[in-house]
């Protein structure tokens, strides 16, 4: 499954301090962020790793528990090459409507199939599964989390072609934009092979790839 509809920067609180909803990259100038949800999956999620190895771009895959208790190997791929994971939920259900300890529940379920496979990767995101945030973002605040939405959604979960998709890309990006992508939840071959065609076509365009946070990871050459 995969998220449907982008939240706009609402915010939440938790005690006295207020969660924000990051969707913007701090920073000046040409600066994207690329996030893939709902892996990982055993096909795309490498295709996809060696498009990102091949152009220096670091990212932030936001993991599914089950998936990751699944392909443990994928996982520590990931960590390997340099980028970041996310908190996705264990089972990709939606939340908004849940008490705080079913959440609480759930993403520590995610973060401890995490620690079973890369004990010493930092999990700094989570991200609401359909975009349904509730009050998932003071949850995952509490759990040192911050929660990451984003400003252009290419709609790849119901796939369009690789034409369209790298169209949808190109067009749709402005500067510090989070992109929602996916590497997960079904056939994701037509985003591997858009992000392997535009991702060039932003260097020359002189965009510069980074995190949510506006770091770039453990990718040196970004």
């Amino acid at each position: 499954m995969s998220c449907t509809a982008p939240p706009r920067g609402p915010r939440h609180r938790a005690g006295t301090a207020k969660v924000r909803i990051v969707d913007t990259a701090p920073g000046r100038g040409k600066r994207v962020s690329l996030t893939f949800d709902d892996g990982p999956d055993p096909v795309h999620t490498p295709r996809l790793l060696d498009v990102l190895a091949a152009h220096g771009v670091p990212a932030v895959f936001f993991v599914n528990g089950e998936q990751v208790d699944r392909h443990p190997e994928v996982v520590r791929r990931i960590v390997g090459a340099g980028h970041v994971l996310g908190n996705h939920s264990t089972r990709h259900d939606d939340m908004a409507r849940w008490p705080a300890e079913r959440v609480e529940a759930d993403l520590r379920e995610t973060q401890a199939a995490i620690a079973r496979v890369v004990p010493d990767a930092a999990v700094p995101w989570f991200r609401a599964p359909y975009g349904a945030w509730g009050g998932t973002p003071a949850v995952a605040a509490g759990l040192g989390m911050t929660s990451v939405g984003w400003r252009l959604a290419v709609t790849d979960w119901e796939p369009p072609g690789v034409d369209e998709l790298a169209r949808r890309l190109c067009d749709g990006v402005t500067p510090g934009a989070v992109v929602l992508l996916h590497d997960g939840g079904g056939d994701r071959s037509q985003t591997v092979d858009a992000v392997a065609r535009v991702v060039p076509v932003l260097r020359a365009r002189r965009w510069r790839f980074v995190l949510p946070d506006g770091d770039v990871g453990g990718i040196g050459r970004c």
